[in-house]
Parts: structure tokens; C-alpha cells; sequence
């Protein structure tokens, strides 16, 4: 008798960075906001749904690295000046709790070597994570956890942490770092297309694009040489850290694939990545 062996179950997943820019791609139709559904729509068609979305989003900053540890992560609401539909949007995905204590125990935080802090209560979900998670796995039945960021410490360090989090792809984790390549709030234009933008967003933007394109992954973490070409394409960095998780957590041999390349208001780059 002939035996069949059963087919293994992959779990490796992709790696993404999305540039999220305003919280109103949420919800209006707009040309990021339906790449974000058909990216979705094509990880889910892999066959190979992940177990867990691990989030690092912009918006969320503290003192030392923390993961959202509680069962309903709640809908934070980090804006102000928007339509009530936006404020009326809801992301129910459940939380992981056993998960995030796993995830703690395997990821260490740069300097001290401790574990990454737990959040049984307090965070939750922000726009960073749900505005983009929301159009692309509209159930909201995948476990989100969120990944704090320690805005205080050098960028090379938010890099190895990213690196620590590759080992969790091959545990079904989708890891997902939403920000913007350039994010310049101050000097928008909103009625500005896709294709204008500033010479300096354009400028940070493509050197940018060029070290994720040849693998030069550690260049990223030092932007700030770019000097006032990278002070105005980010007064303030959050933005782009999410994209040191991101490409961290990725492999030397895999081929970056860009989508969503323009910009939002001249100054916003929705520049997004996928690895894998």
C-alpha cells in the first residue's frame, strides 16, 4: 500500500511596510485605499493566512518597547478636525494575550536585554494600525497585537529590533510597519496629485527607495546624514521608523516589491513595501 504523505502547512508570511498618511484612506475611495483591499485580497489567496498581525505603528511612542497584551484591543481614535464617519469606524480584531507573552519572552530590548513590556489594558489599536488593517482584512478576524516604539533611541536600534522579529514570520506572524517615508505635516498641499510633490520629498523618497531596492538595509537607519533634505522630509521621525521594523524583519534574499509609489499632498510619501 502506497502511503500519501499529508502536505506540510506553510507559514512563512510576507513583511509589509504601508505608508498609511491621512486616517480618511480609511475610508474614502481613493487609489490607496483600493491597493490596500487588493494587497489584502492577494495575501489571503496564498493560502497561507496568518496566525497573528504584528503592528508597528507611528503613533504609538513610549518609554522602553511594549506589545498590546489584552484579549479586544480597543479602536483609538488619535485625530482630531475629521468627519463623524471616521470616528465611527471600528476595528474589533481580537488581541493575543498568549502570543504577546511569547513574543516578549523572544524579543529583546536593545541596551537592557529585557523582555519586551506587556499592555494588559491601556493602548489598544490606533489609526496607524486599523486605518490600514481595516480595508485590507475587512473581517477583522486575524489577532492583532501592536508593537511599541521607543522614540528616545537611535535609529540603528529600532533596526535590530526589526531583525529580532524576522523569526516570528515562520510562525504565521504578518508583520506589518505602517508610517511614511516622508512625512512633512506642516507643508502640505492638499490639492496637489499623486505625481507633485516637493524636490526634497522627492529627493528623500528616492534615495530612500534605492537602499531598499539594493538591500542596503543598514543605510536606512542612517537617514539623518541626509542632513536638511532629511530634517525636512521629517521634522520629527516616528514616521519613518516603522520602516526600520519592516525591512529588519526582512530576508537578504528576498526582492522588495513596491506599491502605492506617489504622494499625498506633496509632502506625504505613500511609497509601501511588501517582502515576500
Amino acid at each position: 500500500m502506497t502511503h500519501t504523505q499529508p502536505a506540510m502547512t506553510i507559514t512563512h508570511q510576507p513583511v509589509l511596510f504601508v505608508g498609511h498618511g491621512s486616517p480618511m484612506n480609511a475610508i474614502e475611495d481613493n487609489a490607496w485605499r483600493r491597493q490596500w483591499q487588493a494587497m489584502g485580497r492577494e495575501l489571503l489567496s496564498r493560502g497561507t493566512r496568518p496566525s497573528l498581525i504584528l503592528c508597528i505603528s507611528a503613533h504609538w511612542l513610549t518609554d522602553g518597547w511594549t506589545l498590546t497584551a489584552m484579549s479586544n484591543p480597543r479602536t483609538i481614535h488619535d485625530f482630531g478636525g475629521f468627519p463623524q464617519a471616521l470616528f465611527d469606524q471600528r476595528y474589533p480584531a481580537p488581541g493575543a494575550p498568549a502570543m504577546a507573552r511569547a513574543i516578549s519572552e523572544q524579543v529583546r530590548q536593545p541596551g537592557s536585554g529585557a523582555p519586551l513590556a506587556l499592555d494588559e489594558g491601556e493602548w489598544g489599536l490606533d489609526h496607524g494600525a486599523w486605518s490600514v488593517l481595516l480595508p485590507m482584512f475587512p473581517e477583522a478576524d486575524i489577532p492583532v497585537v501592536q508593537l511599541s516604539m521607543d522614540y528616545r533611541r537611535p535609529a540603528a536600534e529600532h533596526l535590530a529590533v526589526g531583525r529580532q522579529l524576522a523569526k516570528l514570520r515562520e510562525q504565521g506572524v504578518l508583520i506589518v510597519g505602517s508610517g511614511n517615508v516622508v512625512h512633512n505635516l506642516r507643508t502640505m498641499r492638499w490639492n496637489a496629485s499623486a505625481d507633485q510633490a516637493y524636490d526634497w520629498a522627492i529627493e528623500f523618497d528616492r534615495v530612500t527607495a534605492e537602499h531598499i531596492a539594493a538591500g542596503r538595509i543598514d543605510s536606512l537607519a542612517d537617514f539623518q546624514q541626509l542632513g536638511s533634505v532629511a530634517q525636512m522630509a521629517h521634522p520629527s521621525w516616528e514616521h519613518y521608523l516603522p520602516l526600520l521594523y519592516a525591512a529588519g524583519a526582512a530576508s537578504a534574499d528576498e526582492a522588495p516589491t513596491f506599491f502605492n509609489e506617489g504622494f499625498q499632498g506633496a509632502s506625504i510619501s505613500m511609497r509601501s513595501v511588501i517582502w515576500g
